[in-house]
């Protein structure tokens, strides 16, 4: 049984005692695995590539997770933020890219790297020069060489909402796609013809957020939702974005939020659905955490840290690919890890009970109740 079919079978749970249970190999064998080195990265990508249909339309999804974890001498302790708390805490971080089908919608991680402790500073007062915006695109210009061919946008939340970041990207051939905060500094720009004298004027005057009468309509999502765009000046980013204004009208009182992209052609709703499509990197955290064993590695070092922070991901990549694989598109397809893992779990143990129990495989596996069986305790679709 090789690494990747064991961890197909098991979904990468980190406790050996329990994985022994669902193999012949013993706990010592997989702790071995773990200290060596293997490419994940050109693994995840060539699943990906069979996996995402050609003519898909695709994003890059980037975002960061909190792993609790204690011990002095763990590689990488230090304060990072815990979005299940609000805060920042003491533990590990992973940041994460994840190639997302976004009318399929369906997430497959493809780079996963340790964010490293930040370097102690005899004088507070001073920034380091290399900070974990460095890290983030470090990660992404060795992840680039790996993305298929038709993917253009980088998609995050607002935290990489910043100069540094928008310049790495667009100097990677890339556009980003994120949120504003709800002060941005944004100018509109100047439209008329130049008078001759002087300067040329760039600028129309300060955009003011709560009065969308300045945008264009563009659509009208649903009954409260409604789509402004504009291509404006941003302050902080120093460059012009598209903007993509959505105002909710559904309670008392009117709220917005606004996206941006860095490619002022790109049609507005398309920013909408990207940044949308954005969050199904936030199930991938969930279901690795949930379901093949994320937080529960007990490893110090670095090198079998991120073997299993890998690992663990991988096996999710692989069990929707097989889902995948199954789906006969006769409806919505809708990937649930909890049902996979079910359905995964009835056939070892049918497979066991026709071998302890030395049982004829075909007449049972031809009946049509067995597919019932395999399904039993999976949710309703």
């Amino acid at each position: 049984m090789t690494l990747f079919s064991t961890l197909f079978l098991t979904c990468g749970k980190a406790n050996f005692t329990n994985l022994s249970r669902y193999s012949h190999i013993s706990e010592r064998t997989y702790r071995r695995q773990y200290q060596r080195s293997f490419n994940f990265i050109k693994f995840n990508q060539q699943l990906i590539n069979r996996a995402i249909k050609p003519e898909s339309e695709i994003i890059l999804a980037v975002d960061c997770s909190f792993i609790p974890k204690s011990g002095h001498q763990t590689y990488g302790m230090d304060y990072f933020y815990n979005g299940s708390v609000s805060k920042a805490e003491k533990g590990l971080e992973i940041s994460a890219m994840a190639v997302v089908d976004v009318h399929r919608k369906i997430a497959y991680s493809l780079s996963v790297q340790q964010t490293p402790a930040k370097s102690p500073s005899s004088d507070p007062s001073q920034q380091p020069e290399t900070t974990r915006i460095n890290y983030y695109l470090t990660q992404l210009e060795a992840t680039v060489p790996y993305l298929p061919s038709s993917l253009g946008y980088v998609v995050t939340d607002g935290f990489y909402s910043k100069l540094k970041w928008v310049n790495g990207v667009t100097d990677l051939k890339l556009e980003a796609i994120s949120k504003l905060r709800r002060d941005a500094n944004l100018r509109y720009l100047y439209q008329g013809e130049y008078s001759g004298r002087g300067r040329p004027r760039k600028y129309a005057g300060k955009v003011d957020l709560t009065d969308y009468s300045n945008f264009e309509l563009f659509t009208q999502i649903s009954d409260a939702l409604t789509l402004y765009t504009a291509v404006v000046w941003s302050v902080s980013l120093k460059r012009p974005i598209r903007i993509c204004y959505l105002l909710n009208n559904s309670g008392s009182d009117c709220s917005y939020a606004v996206l941006y992209c860095t490619d002022v052609k790109l049609n507005p709703y398309s920013i909408y659905l990207y940044y949308k499509a954005r969050f199904q990197i936030e199930f991938i955290f969930r279901d690795s955490k949930q379901f093949t064993g994320l937080a529960d590695c007990q490893a110090r070092d670095l090198t079998k840290l991120d073997f299993h922070f890998n690992s663990s991901l991988a096996a999710l990549n692989l069990a929707k690919w097989d889902a995948v694989r199954q789906d006969n598109g006769e409806r919505d397809f809708v990937f649930s890890m909890a049902s996979y893992k079910r359905r995964a779990l009835n056939y070892h143990l049918l497979e066991r009970f026709i071998d302890k129990l030395d049982l004829d495989p075909t007449l049972i596996k031809s009946h049509p109740n067995y597919s019932n069986l395999c399904d039993y305790g999976a949710i309703a679709a």
